[in-house]
């Protein structure tokens, strides 16, 4: 594995660190996991890749020219007894299955990593979504998660060379640490101190 770079995102303590700022950021309910099992809310430590792009053509511009629209019939299949689970699948799909195009505005825009893709282990957790938060202060089912006007930054800013490392680190603390990681001037991103 090789040394993080100024190309890859780091969640720290106090936020997500990348291109040369700390974006405030909110993470799953279950906080850091070096464990990570569907369902548990948890996100998982390690080094994911960034893998693709996904965005709401209707609501947003493309971010990037390797971003791919979210179709109305677009799902992600999160059905562990499912050959397709952690795939994007299309409806109709009778197993489980959140829908990426959804009513509210938290994946008009979608960082996708490779957590447990492309060959799934069952039971290891779905997707991880780099995505707009619903608010400030509320945690995610394992995502990682953003003011909507910092995903856009991040977006045009990421390559597919970007990695999203999650270190071991904060899986440890004792307690784990709180699943919101603010900073110091009102969700404001700010260069590093």
């Amino acid at each position: 594995m090789r040394a993080a770079s100024v190309n890859d995102m780091v969640l720290t303590p106090v936020g997500l660190r990348f291109a040369g700022r700390q974006w405030p950021c909110v993470i799953g309910k279950g906080a850091v996991t070096t464990d990570k099992r569907e369902g548990d809310g948890a996100t998982p430590a390690g080094v994911h890749r960034i893998v693709g792009l996904l965005y709401r053509p209707d609501r947003i511009a493309r971010p990037a020219d390797w971003a791919v629209p979210i179709g109305p019939s677009d799902l992600w299949s999160d059905d562990p007894a499912h050959e397709d689970y952690n795939l994007m699948v299309r409806a109709p799909y009778g197993w489980s299955h959140e829908r990426l195009r959804r009513g509210d505005r938290l994946y008009d825009l979608v960082i996708l990593t490779d957590w447990n893709w492309p060959r799934a282990e069952r039971g290891r957790g779905s997707a991880i979504f780099l995505h707009r938060w619903r608010r400030p202060g509320v945690p995610t089912e394992g995502c990682v998660a953003f003011r909507p006007d910092h995903l856009k930054r991040i977006a045009a800013r990421i390559s597919r060379d970007t990695r999203l490392i999650v270190p071991r680190a904060l899986a440890h603390q004792a307690n784990n640490p709180p699943p919101v990681f603010p900073n110091r001037r009102n969700s404001e991103a700010t260069r590093p101190v």
